[in-house]
């Protein structure tokens, strides 16, 4: 590759040894490759599918636009991995008899749980859907991951020592109270699903639903179990405008467009990002550019610097109106959106899908009764460089990784924080720990 200084590294939040699985390749040595990718990362079969690769932005020869294809060749890697059967359990050679509970089985709670199964520890993770797996199960469509790689990851870590506990919602049918009791530490894992609504008059007219409701309910359909018809949400014969621009919005397009939509349109508040990025300006960051998903290349309509005025309709929402908007100056020197006079306009809308992301947390029973302190923006208090004490909130024995702590993000992220997090966690029960960091 000669890339010389593998800035890769610094794109990566697991922290891949990106160019040493990459000549393993390169010289036929699969194995080894994959024992070198999964030192950094639990998961790669899930980022290998779902992560927008960061590495790939800040890969040294992307000064070119010719990066190396770095996710390709990790999921060809654990794939690999897979159909020869060398991704196995490892089972520690030692219990501790320490007992710790992970809430949340998505992607931070897996990561979490798995490595401080392999510290010896018993772990149990609490969810509180029917099954394992969070948003990766039923947050992102089956178009995008399927489904049975999160099965074979939950086999192999049952047989390391997990236990995993479906339908379970601390707070309400299992109580804090115990949880605290009866383990030694405590994980909170349970993501940001406060999604960011939209206060416009119409908000409550029949049609108009939060994005997530949508795929939950479509990844519950594809999977073989019933929804109810009476709470469906279905884009068959409607023309669907989803509001949000990013990969959640771009999930509920190719949704849609395969539920049988009329149309789809896609509105987004902020301006049409440029076609390609200013490498001088912005290498090896992640760059602002337009970004087209295969789900826009179904079938989409895009519009940008738009926002939503007002729902329209008779009980049921038939139609939006929008307005232009531009950047100005503001009052304190710093920049706003403001819609642009006489702009206004309307758009046919039989069903709205809110995909504008997440706000933080849910602060229901479970923050509440564990009397964990919030930040700023309402996600769990917890600081990732204290040594020891990283993730530990301000209660002794209780911990969180993931978007529960760090506001949304993305999965390869969340592997990240439930690794590190795992380490604290190993290091507060047994006064130190050799888990990676």
């Amino acid at each position: 590759m000669d890339c010389g200084i593998p800035f890769c590294h610094s794109g990566c939040p697991v922290n891949n040894i990106i160019p040493d699985w990459n000549d393993l390749v390169f010289r036929g040595d699969w194995r080894e490759a994959l024992d070198v990718l999964h030192s950094t990362n639990n998961f790669p079969e899930f980022t290998g599918r779902v992560c927008p690769a960061p590495c790939e932005a800040a890969c040294t020869l992307n000064i070119i636009d010719q990066p190396v294809t770095i996710k390709s060749i990790e999921c060809a890697i654990i794939d690999k991995g897979w159909e020869e059967g060398w991704v196995g359990p490892q089972i520690p050679a030692h219990r501790t008899g320490k007992r710790v509970a992970v809430i949340g089985s998505g992607p931070a709670g897996m990561a979490c749980a798995q490595q401080l199964a392999r510290a010896g520890h018993a772990v149990v993770v609490y969810e509180k859907r029917d099954r394992i797996g969070g948003l990766l199960r039923y947050g992102i469509p089956d178009f995008k991951m399927e489904k049975h790689l999160i099965d074979k990851r939950m086999a192999q870590m049952q047989a390391e020592g997990v236990e995993f506990r479906p339908n379970s919602h601390v707070g309400r049918n299992v109580a804090v109270r115990r949880l605290l009791e009866d383990y030694d530490a405590v994980v909170l894992a349970g993501g940001a699903e406060a999604p960011r609504d939209l206060p416009v008059p119409g908000r409550d007219l029949d049609g108009i639903h939060y994005a997530m409701d949508f795929l939950v309910q479509q990844n519950t359909r594809v999977a073989g179990r019933e929804v109810g018809e009476e709470h469906a949400i279905l884009a068959t014969g409607k023309h669907v405008v989803v509001i949000g621009g990013g990969d959640t919005g771009s999930d509920c397009v190719g949704t849609s467009i395969r539920q049988g939509a009329k149309s789809v349109t896609q509105l987004e508040i902020l301006h049409r990002p440029p076609e390609k990025e200013d490498k001088a300006l912005t290498w090896p960051l992640w760059p602002l550019k337009m970004r087209t998903s295969t789900s826009h290349e179904e079938g989409c309509e895009r519009d940008w610097a738009v926002t939503t005025r007002r729902a329209l309709g008779d009980g049921r929402i038939h139609a939006l109106e929008l307005a232009r908007v531009e950047w100005v100056a503001g009052e304190a020197g710093g920049m706003k959106l403001q819609e642009v006079d006489g702009s206004a306009f309307t758009i046919d809308a039989d069903l709205v899908l809110l995909a504008m992301g997440f706000v933080h947390p849910m602060h229901d029973d479970l923050v509440r009764e564990t009397g964990v302190e919030l930040d700023g923006r309402g996600n769990i208090k917890a600081d990732t460089e204290a040594e020891p004490g990283a993730y530990q909130t301000n209660i002794d024995k209780v911990f969180t990784a993931g978007d529960m702590r760090r506001g949304q993000s993305l999965v390869v992220w969340a592997i990240r924080e439930g690794r590190q997090c795992a380490r604290s966690v190993d290091q507060f029960l047994m006064g130190y720990s050799e888990l990676p960091r």
